[in-house]
């Protein structure tokens, strides 16, 4: 257990330096961006050469920049992250307004992906070269080629407009109706999922055929245990190690595919309110969302590392 502890502090003082990596790339983009947060704050209202000076010195926008970085982080401490400057709201309230039902989205996809991965990897691994392993293998490589935004288009036109079964679109809160919630987030998080399980399908086959060849498992069967207990107790906690590593980086695809997906079920979530910041001229709200999923995706690989550890115990006593 101490040694365990002593690897999880490590990773986490590493994260310090990372998010300040991420936060100054988020700033110096933002900052040579061709938005201008005086111009942006006044749309529409022809202001004076003079009030644009006036808005830029109270706001901090004609210091040095590493005395407004240091201000920005600043801010991010205090969780302060800005005004928007077409609604006149803090960004921070925005934010967590569309935060949850993204957070919603990529973990009930992450959660399609890994049930739908595992299933169909460990079936492909076990009747390999056989029938089951050959349609597994078409079925996941059309899925790899396949965009998530095409599913998202042909679900729309055959599941929700043809058939009926789902909404095309929109979102109700769990709260008000479980039913309805599982109904509007069901084709959104299929379409998100499924490039992601076909990705993780060919990695999980490849890892548990490998881990099939291996002399402990033709000697735990030969010596009588059944070939499921092998393969549930032990062949699958080893082979699962890099599938895990892989699926972190995956997290990541979640994330940005939100955005997309968002817009085409028009879910109030982050990458709706980033297409609409980025239309609209609203570079704290952009900045903000930015800085937002960064740190989610660098918080889940954190979470990844600790579970991968949990997987690997040889890694307690190297690391």
């Amino acid at each position: 257990m101490t040694a365990i502890l002593r690897i999880l502090l490590r990773r986490v003082a590493l994260l310090v330096p990372l998010l300040l990596g991420i936060v100054l790339f988020v700033f110096l983009v933002m900052r040579f961006s061709d938005v201008d947060p005086a111009s942006a704050f006044f749309q529409g209202a022809n202001p004076t050469p003079e009030q644009l000076h006036q808005f830029r010195e109270e706001n901090g926008l004609l210091d040095p920049l590493p005395v407004r970085y240091a201000d920005f982080v600043g801010e991010l401490v205090r969780g302060d992250m800005g005004i928007s400057v077409l609604t006149r709201s803090p960004v921070v309230d925005q934010v967590t307004t569309a935060l949850p039902l993204t957070m919603q989205l990529t973990f009930l996809g992450l959660g399609v992906a890994v049930v739908v991965s595992l299933l169909l990897g460990v079936t492909a691994a076990i009747y390999r070269d056989r029938l089951p392993d050959q349609i597994i293998r078409v079925v996941s490589l059309t899925g790899v080629a396949a965009p998530g935004f095409w599913l998202a288009l042909l679900m729309i036109q055959y599941l929700a407009v043809e058939l009926g079964w789902f909404p095309t679109g929109g979102y109700i809160n769990p709260n008000d109706s479980f039913t309805g919630w599982l109904k509007t987030m069901t084709l959104p998080a299929l379409s998100l999922s499924l490039p992601v399980a076909a990705q993780m399908t060919r990695i999980i086959r490849t890892a548990v055929v490998e881990e099939l060849d291996k002399d402990y498992v033709r000697t735990a069967i030969g010596s009588g245990l059944p070939p499921v207990v092998v393969v549930g107790r032990n062949v699958l906690r080893n082979a699962l190690i890099n599938p895990l590593t892989v699926l972190g980086l995956r997290v990541g695809y979640l994330l940005g595919g939100a955005v997309v997906t968002e817009t085409i079920f028009s879910l109030p979530g982050m990458g709706k309110l980033m297409i609409e910041a980025v239309k609209n001229g609203d570079p704290a709200v952009v900045q903000g969302v930015v800085i937002t999923t960064a740190v989610g995706f660098v918080v889940v690989n954190l979470v990844i590392d600790i579970l991968y550890l949990l997987v690997n115990p040889r890694l307690r006593g190297t690391s």
